[in-house]
């Protein structure tokens, strides 16, 4: 090609996107579904009773390559009790001015406390609103719920609360347990019980590969792994699927 025409082929491809139709999407009127396994903000998730899943061993602190996340862990006692564990979140805040949403910080998570939602809606025009605290981030109460603090409702142990949490103890509509208050948690029946002694990891992990709601297959067919919720949960082990 002659020299002169190299300026005409560099502007070839602007030519023909000029005369091509324009694909515009009309958000926020309509907003388009995201994947399954989207990282969206943040959510510190609860146990059925209610009690915070965070334990403040800043993990997700350490693991976070943005340092946007900020952890205070305080002491549980018996009369003010905000998790199983022997420590909760105190204090918890995410800098979304410097977080790029990678999720390693869910990856170190030891007890699933903290997932990643579909919400991507957090812009805003002020630099201190974009830091998230404990209360914006917090999963909602559901209605067989109690706000923190109050005595452990699902066993005595942390185990109990694995294995109790993972048997999908805590959403029963008939019966009221002594320690607890009208409408919330009653006392696990014997199948339930049956169902928590008899859970292994292979159990789950086998439960969890079965095809069915939660799992997507992949383009070429292919089954794909079981992504996220809305709330951005996922099954990976014993107790530790957001419910």
């Amino acid at each position: 090609m002659p020299e002169f025409l190299g300026p005409v082929k560099g502007f070839g491809v602007t030519f023909r996107q000029m005369f091509r139709k324009v694909d515009t999407v009309q958000y926020p009127e309509e907003k388009k579904p995201t994947a399954p396994r989207f990282h969206g903000r943040h959510q510190l998730n609860r146990w059925p009773d209610g009690l915070e899943k965070c334990i403040g061993c800043e993990l997700c602190a350490w693991a976070c390559p943005a340092d946007a996340i900020y952890v205070e862990g305080g002491d549980n006692t018996e009369d003010e009790r905000y998790s199983p564990g022997e420590r909760y979140g105190a204090v918890y805040q995410i800098n979304y001015l410097r977080c790029i949403l990678c999720g390693l910080c869910v990856e170190a998570c030891p007890t699933r406390a903290l997932t990643m939602t579909n919400d991507y809606e957090i812009a805003d025009d002020n630099r201190e609103s974009l830091i998230w605290t404990k209360e914006q981030l917090l999963a909602p109460l559901e209605p067989n719920m109690e706000a923190p603090p109050h005595p452990m409702r699902l066993g005595a142990t942390e185990r109990d609360y694995y294995l109790l949490g993972a048997a999908g103890v805590g959403s029963r509509e008939e019966g009221v347990a002594e320690d607890t208050p009208e409408g919330s948690l009653s006392e696990p029946s014997r199948d339930e019980m049956a169902a928590a002694a008899d859970w292994t990891p292979d159990a789950q992990a086998a439960k969890l590969t079965e095809p069915g709601e939660g799992q997507h297959d992949g383009e070429d067919g292919t089954p794909g792994m079981t992504g996220r919720g809305s709330s951005g949960e996922r099954g990976d082990g014993a107790g530790r699927q957001q419910r």
